[in-house]
């Protein structure tokens, strides 16, 4: 049988894409993961071409909409790239899972926090990535890094992704 196809953030898997040009590596994922699924590394900032390092983007509440937005040029939108970037993906590849990395403005999902135009933060939201993929994929088992922190973590996920095969 062939193993379930997982997408991870790809800071997770130790590549170093993150904004700072640093990685969020988790040898749990990469490796206990490894071992039942066929890993993917996504990084929607890069796949939109942000680079690293990269100036930090942020979610922000514009009217009724949440947009992606550069903390220091506000002006540059890169939110239908991001949309746009995962719509593609989810067609692309016939995922199994999601393994996403905290907090980012593209894959962080409920905790990311979200900022009014003038900057203060007034709540939390999810990534746009992470937020298109789940209006697209809504039964599509999808868990944050913070939530694989242990073999046992690692072993509910794979129970999910069989249900759902």
């Amino acid at each position: 049988m062939d193993k379930p196809l997982v997408a991870v953030s790809a800071c997770l898997l130790g590549q170093k894409v993150r904004y700072d040009g640093k990685d969020k590596y988790s040898a749990l994922i990469s490796e206990e993961l490894a071992k039942s699924c066929q890993l993917i590394a996504v990084c929607p900032e890069m796949e939109i071409g942000l680079g690293v390092p990269r100036e930090k983007i942020q979610l922000t509440q514009v009217g009724s909409e949440i947009k992606v937005l550069k903390i220091n040029a506000p002006a540059v939108d890169v939110s239908k790239p991001l949309i746009d970037f995962a719509l593609q993906f989810i067609q692309q590849h016939a995922l199994s899972g999601l393994v996403l990395q905290d907090k980012s403005p593209s894959c962080g999902l409920g905790n990311t926090s979200l900022f009014s135009v003038s900057g203060s933060q007034i709540g939390t939201g999810s990534g746009l990535f992470a937020s298109t993929v789940m209006s697209r994929r809504p039964s599509l088992p999808v868990v944050l890094a913070s939530q694989l922190q242990s073999r046992q973590d690692v072993s509910y996920f794979l129970q999910s992704l069989l249900k759902n095969q």
